[in-house]
């Protein structure tokens, strides 16, 4: 019996002057603009507490705002990934980002339910086109080096997803729904950034630097063994958000119901599991290029069910210890299943990026609205109860081809 391989990820890139070195600024330059998207989103879900309070909402309507956001967010990202991989738009980055302004706008100002619903929905409607876009934007920018690219950019987002809570705690919490609108700040300086990433995205598509990096090539694989690989792929990516929706949604609600916490020190407690998910996720990336991205995924997802098993039975002290160390554990899977996907299917990085990113956000969102409702139904302890055993799908990255030699036949 043969072993299905994929190509390692250290093939050798091509060594002509504009392609042989990473380009550092631009990756910076969109991490930055990541860490601004993703902090503005994270506002929205820092709000909750206080939307629940202005508005009475129950768990369930607090999981259909996140419902919406995720599904404006993830529904249209592989289309527009698959429509920009055959015709790359540059200038669509800041163009995205503008929906993300008004959402927050509209935030600031929601006066019922259904406009908490549309805000949430324009600002997911930012991410739609940013994702897919940026995360070419840093395979173009790696020079070969895909897993530290991915890294570079996905901590941005990571750190901006931290900062939500830390200054909703710090500024809305105390000053109320109305200063949301100062965040909006945070999306003209991204779309400022963003028109200069577009200018040097625009030049690089047709240099030496774009056909080496996006360029389509043979994996050795056959339909159905990438077919399958993206299955189980997509298995992980299931139970990696539908996990993580039940910590970043309702973390806050659980901390303070079981524990007695004050909204802002639940807050602060959102921030140190979110900023444990910035670092997993820059550990990732460069392991990944070095040992192998098989090993990184079931490592990542497998290797955090032990510690999510023991999370509802322990004290406030042990819970803020174990949602660090799964905040480190899981994150790092992400960066490493999006490249290793893309390998997969050479030259579709839009439409792949588009695919993952939006199955991400999707996942979340249903996780969010299904946990929500069955918070409602019994409690929020016994949401974690029922999602510690989530991790345990990690398994399933034993059945991913291998990295390094071809499949033969």
């Amino acid at each position: 019996m043969n072993e299905a391989t994929i190509p390692a990820a250290s093939a050798a890139p091509h060594k002509d002057k504009s392609s042989s070195g990473v380009a550092y600024r631009v990756l910076t330059a969109i991490s930055v603009s990541h860490l601004l998207n993703d902090m503005m989103q994270s506002v929205l879900i820092a709000l909750y507490p206080v939307l629940k309070g202005n508005f009475d909402l129950t768990f369930t309507q607090i999981g259909f705002i996140t419902l919406a956001f995720q599904f404006s967010a993830s529904l249209p990202q592989p289309l527009i990934g698959h429509f920009t991989d055959k015709r790359p738009k540059p200038y669509s980055l800041p163009i995205g980002m503008s929906f993300t302004f008004f959402g927050l706008i509209l935030l600031s100002q929601a006066w019922n339910f259904t406009s908490i619903i549309i805000a949430a929905s324009l600002i997911g409607m930012g991410s739609s086109v940013f994702h897919p876009e940026s995360s070419r934007v840093a395979r173009l920018a790696s020079a070969g080096q895909h897993g530290l690219a991915q890294s570079i950019f996905q901590v941005g987002g990571n750190l901006g997803s931290s900062l939500g809570p830390l200054l909703a705690a710090l500024i809305i919490v105390p000053l109320g729904q109305g200063s949301v609108a100062w965040f909006s700040l945070g999306a003209l300086l991204a779309i400022a950034i963003l028109y200069r990433v577009s200018r040097w995205y625009s030049y690089n598509l047709t240099s030496s630097r774009g056909h080496a990096t996006l360029a389509k090539s043979e994996t050795g694989l056959t339909r159905r063994q990438t077919g399958g690989a993206l299955s189980v792929l997509l298995v992980l990516v299931f139970s990696k958000y539908f996990y993580l929706a039940s910590l970043t949604s309702y973390l806050t609600f659980y901390l303070i119901h079981r524990f007695g916490t004050s909204i802002q020190n639940a807050q602060y407690c959102l921030f140190v599991f979110l900023f444990a998910v910035a670092l997993g996720t820059v550990v990732g990336g460069p392991v990944g290029d070095r040992i192998g991205r098989k090993r990184v995924i079931w490592g990542s997802i497998l290797g955090a069910a032990p510690f999510a098993l023991m999370l509802p039975y322990v004290n406030f002290t042990w819970t803020m210890v174990l949602v660090f160390v799964i905040g480190i554990i899981i994150a790092s899977a992400f960066s490493a299943i999006l490249v290793y996907a893309q390998e997969l299917v050479p030259g579709r990085t839009g439409t792949i990026s588009g695919l993952f990113f939006g199955l991400a956000f999707g996942m979340a969102g249903i996780g969010a609205a299904a946990l929500g409702k069955l918070a409602d139904i019994t409690s929020i302890e016994f949401v974690y109860h029922v999602c510690a055993f989530l991790p345990l799908l990690g398994v399933t990255a034993f059945l991913l081809p291998n990295e390094g030699k071809r499949f033969h036949s």
